[in-house]
């Protein structure tokens, strides 16, 4: 069919389903072919500016397969055509024509001949097969092959989205399997790590005239071992010795950091050593072991019979000491941790705890949770008065509980408390 005008839609639409019929081309195909085709021929044909249409055969990817080319020109068109958003999209756009390519098989159809009618009432109709109802038939037949194509469509829908709700069951139960499983690996490493937890701290002292009360608080719950960690224990001649450590960094390596350091000033408080020797000889000790260690100390020294206290510091928060009258200090030791500069206490400072007193010791984690160490202490201050009267065992995680109600700087938290019972010495 080699360019042939037209001048009006009818004979135009017929043409293009006679071409697609003649060259076997599938319902839904022809049907989007003939929607392509009227729709940029019908600016044109309005206008009364004639269209043609042409074929061609080119040769196929293959010996078993040729192309049919199908092109519609507008020659006065005047402007570009709008072949964009077609129902079949033009393989070759131009400014006045379109081109659609279609892969035939062998062997090749019969073309159609091209002697087109201009008008469906032309005297002259070429088309022996033609009569007023086959218009009508061609359109049946192309809505029908719409239709089985969408309910295909629809069929092809439901069950995908059947597949899919049942996918997704199966999914959500996993999940939840999941969840069961992940749940019950969480109870059992938080039980595992609990377990370790308690081996590396102390057991409960139970001691005449004192009462003794700890509570540690790690920053990730996840991990309960920490660098901050505490010892207790009794020296021969009675007097009650607690050791605060907070080692450098989290986890596993600062617990064996601190752990060294407690062990080391055991030995050496055991053994007789100076409270106020104490840390510069453990830093002697452990340095060529362990050169990388770093920890702020603080010794305490209580004697339950009279309330003596000495206090021996390495860079350390210092101990708050609280009145039962609400009178609240705390007591500054200048000296410098494990693993610093010119390590050890300056001095030992020497204070009484009288009946009732509350002395708080702590890691840094209790005082600086918003960044600020002063307005820390302040606040520490008020709540040791708030929970004054409280049993003892209860004070020092009430403590961890106000201090770190906002928390900016996570960090493991440490907090012991120690009160005087006795009446007299």
């Amino acid at each position: 069919m080699t360019g042939h005008p037209y001048h009006s839609m009818p004979p135009l639409r017929w043409a293009v389903r006679r071409l697609a019929r003649a060259y076997r081309l599938p319902v839904a195909v022809r049907a989007r072919l003939v929607l392509s085709v009227t729709d940029l021929a019908e600016d044109e044909l309005q206008a009364g500016r004639p269209v043609t249409l042409h074929t061609a055969q080119e040769a196929g990817a293959d010996a078993d397969s040729y192309v049919l080319a199908v092109t519609l020109r507008c020659p006065r068109a005047t402007g570009p055509l709008a072949a964009s958003g077609l129902p079949l999209p033009a393989t070759k756009p131009s400014p006045d024509c379109a081109t659609w390519r279609f892969t035939i098989p062998l062997p090749p159809a019969q073309p159609v001949s091209s002697s087109l009618p201009d008008d469906v009432s032309s005297r002259h109709d070429p088309w022996p097969d033609r009569t007023p109802g086959t218009d009508t038939q061609a359109v049946e037949e192309e809505l029908r092959a719409a239709f089985a194509q969408t309910d295909a469509f629809g069929a092809e829908h439901r069950r995908l989205k059947h597949e899919l709700a049942e996918t997704n069951a199966g999914v959500l139960a996993l999940y939840v399997q999941l969840e069961e499983g992940d749940e019950q690996l969480r109870r059992a490493h938080a039980l595992i790590l609990q377990e370790l937890e308690d081996a590396l701290r102390p057991a409960p002292l139970i001691v005449e005239g004192l009462e003794l009360a700890v509570h540690y608080e790690p920053a990730d719950p996840n991990a309960p071992t920490g660098g901050d960690l505490y010892d207790w224990f009794i020296l021969p001649d009675g007097t009650l010795h607690i050791t605060v450590v907070d080692a450098l960094g989290h986890g596993l390596g600062s617990t064996r950091s601190a752990l060294n350091v407690t062990h080391t000033v055991r030995t050496l408080a055991l053994e007789g050593h100076p409270l106020q020797s104490i840390l510069a000889r453990t830093h002697e000790i452990l340095m060529p072991l362990a050169p990388d260690l770093m920890a702020t100390v603080l010794l305490a020294r209580l004697d339950p019979a009279t309330g003596k206290l000495q206090l021996a510091n390495g860079s350390h928060p210092p101990a708050l000491l609280l009145r039962t009258d609400g009178e609240a200090r705390y007591l500054e030791v200048k000296g410098r941790g494990i693993g610093f500069p010119l390590p050890g206490s300056e001095q030992v400072l020497h204070a009484e705890i009288r009946p009732g007193d509350l002395l708080i010791l702590y890691t840094d984690g209790l005082t600086e949770s918003r960044r600020d160490p002063i307005e820390g202490e302040g606040r520490l201050i008020e709540a040791a008065r708030r929970y004054a009267d409280s049993p003892l065992a209860d004070i020092p995680s009430s403590l961890a509980a106000d201090m770190r109600t906002v928390v900016l700087h996570p960090d493991d938290t440490l907090a012991l408390a120690i009160r005087t019972t006795r009446s007299g010495p």
